[in-house]
């Protein structure tokens, strides 16, 4: 101010972006500096000040509304903040408009390749292909954008599609590419051209083969291809090994299910953080092994390594229980999060309630869903699934109905539990209401699963006709495996032996090797006394190598999970004192249920 620059631009411009940018605290002195002391503000200023309000998208726009009426021309900066801010298709493809009009486009790839990053982002793939084949001269950072926006969505063919086309124009891969492909090569458990890429990156040199990223992810693409020896080699041949190579190499072993290996990785760990351990955790727990290992584990993480477990340990522990059924083990870990004082967010929440309506227990599991702090999608459809699956219909609509006047919006995740309480309550009606109305109401596309629980809810109810008319006719999609299971199931009282050929006939074609068509159609034919269809049926299954898989029982012990059928009882290694304590179950009952006999002649 005493020199007089108060007003001069290029000063103001500096002092606004030491405000602004530097220390961003200060935003307030920037916009204070911007609106009364520079009259004249440069596209530097503009751009300065766009990038410090980003996070307010109407900031943002009305900067670059001032830009404009005050005759600044807008640079590729410009555009990018903006693109930045924006969170809509509509709004991108404003800016786009703008970038052509102001000419920015000739001046090299950038503007292209962002444009492009940021439709692939918001998910419109066919713009994004269409500014990709309009770019003058696409370079390696032009193809990366597409690869990688390809390999993050998922749709791998059409990366490795582009990565051909890159390589027949005669533009070299770089690490960025090479790092897509290695995703892509796990999506597609492509182990053949998986190998190919690492032998690339060998013939490269130390630049590339010393790169710790690529060594990572070479892990676990391998993982992801169900090598895990080739993924052991790999790792042994690395020369440098950071907290990510040792974690990808237990979580992979932990998914593969070989948590012996797991283990003896972890054992030769130099340090070990949070990750490490939450995946043995997880590992040790999905496996239904002895609940003893799992809390020894635990305490030691807490105790002796002195870690603090958050959500994800506590979810992990907690999904382990669920799918083995373990509540004993699942109401430890419901203790350990009350006492530890975790905050009994949605995310959390969804996985107690999921254990507890898993292992029977929907009071406690409503209990949960009525005491977390933050309900959100997620967890009222967790909610409505358990009551689904404990045939709750009623329950599962009214608590659909409430969902709906809280303000949470459903998803298409919810419809289907929706749909699901219906069929397994029989309540035709309201479920096809739902289904109805998923389009105008909700704003979803019924999908192949929806049709599949419109299918089952119909075929449930004997209203077969109507469900064979929908998969044949009506269906936008090919009917799926559970589709045609379901009209087969619905035809076992024997009114309809061609429709269940037919079922059988579709079932087939889609999965060959499964025994439960077979066996279904041989016991309807049993049913009304066709015995010689009956064992023509079980000939071709045996002809064609289907092996029915038996049905087992299971116990949770002190010592884990246990599992076996009944044709394994004489070859146990614990039968003598399994018989001698259901005999003395069945002299305790005998006095009570006669009709226990059947069990006295089964243990002799």
């Amino acid at each position: 101010m005493r020199f007089n620059l108060i007003c001069d631009t290029f000063p103001m411009s500096r002092l606004i972006f030491f405000s602004a940018i530097t220390y961003p605290e200060n935003l307030d002195l920037a916009k204070l500096l911007f609106l009364n002391f520079t009259p004249n503000p440069n596209v530097f200023v503009y751009n300065t000040m766009i990038s410090a309000v980003s996070s307010s998208k109407n900031e943002c726009f009305g900067l670059y509304s001032s830009m404009i009426r005050h005759r600044v021309s807008p640079d590729r900066q410009t555009f990018l903040y903006l693109m930045k801010a924006s969170s809509f298709l509509s709004e991108v493809k404003q800016i786009h408009c703008h970038i052509i009009v102001s000419g920015c486009l000739s001046l090299g790839n950038y503007l292209w390749n962002s444009l492009v990053k940021f439709y692939m982002e918001l998910g419109n793939f066919g713009v994004a292909e269409k500014v990709f084949a309009r770019m003058p001269h696409p370079d390696v950072s032009s193809f990366n954008v597409m690869i990688v926006g390809y390999a993050k969505q998922g749709f791998s063919l059409e990366a490795l599609k582009l990565y051909f086309k890159m390589v027949s124009d005669g533009i070299e891969p770089d690490e960025y590419t090479v790092l897509s492909l290695l995703v892509c090569c796990g999506h597609l458990s492509d182990i053949r051209l998986g190998k190919g890429v690492h032998g690339w990156i060998e013939r490269r040199g130390p630049v590339y083969s010393s790169n710790l990223i690529l060594s990572n992810a070479l892990l676990d693409m391998y993982f992801k291809c169900k090598e895990s020896g080739l993924a052991k080699r790999a790792f042994d041949a690395m020369k440098k090994k950071d907290m990510r190579s040792w974690n990808t190499m237990v979580v992979g072993f932990v998914r593969l299910g070989d948590m012996e290996a797991a283990q003896a990785v972890f054992d030769q760990m130099p340090k070990r953080d949070l990750v490490s351990w939450n995946s043995l955790l997880f590992g040790y727990s999905k496996k239904g092994c002895d609940q003893r290992t799992v809390r020894e584990l635990f305490y030691e993480m807490t105790i002796v390594e002195k870690v603090k477990p958050d959500r994800v340990t506590m979810v992990s522990l907690i999904s382990g229980a669920a799918n083995n059924g373990e509540l004993s083990h699942g109401r430890w870990v419901h203790g350990l999060v009350i006492r530890l004082q975790l905050k009994g967010d949605a995310f959390l929440s969804s996985a107690l309630i999921d254990m507890y309506c898993k292992c029977g227990i929907i009071e406690r599991a409503f209990m949960v869903f009525k005491t977390a702090t933050e309900k959100d999608v997620a967890l009222w459809t967790s909610m409505i699934t358990g009551l689904a699956f404990h045939g709750n219909g009623q329950q599962a609509l009214q608590l659909f109905g409430r969902m709906q006047e809280e303000g949470v919006t459903p998803n298409n995740v919810t419809l289907l539990a929706v749909l699901t309480a219906c069929s397994h309550s029989g309540l035709v009606e309201e479920g096809l209401h739902v289904f109805n109305h998923m389009k105008d109401k909700f704003g979803f596309d019924p999908e192949t699963e929806h049709y599949g629980s419109l299918v089952d809810l119909l075929c449930r109810a004997g209203r077969v006709e109507e469900a064979k008319d929908i998969v044949q006719k009506k269906m936008p999609m090919r009917p799926s495996q559970s589709m045609w299971g379901s009209i087969l199931s619905a035809c076992r009282g024997g009114e309809d032996i061609e429709t269940a050929e037919l079922a059988l006939t579709e079932l087939l074609k889609l999965e060959p090797e499964k025994e439960g068509g077979y066996v279904l159609l041989s016991n309807i034919y049993a049913t009304v006394g066709r015995w010689g269809y009956s064992d023509k049926t079980r000939e071709a299954m045996e002809n064609r190598g289907v092996k029915k898989t038996a049905g087992y029982s299971s116990v949770v012990g002190v010592e884990g999970l246990h599992r076996f059928v009944a044709a394994e009882k004489q070859n146990h290694p614990r039968w003598t004192e399994i018989k001698r304590i259901l005999q003395h179950l069945y002299n305790e009952m005998k006095p009570k249920l006669d009709c226990l006999d059947l069990l006295e002649i089964e243990i002799k």
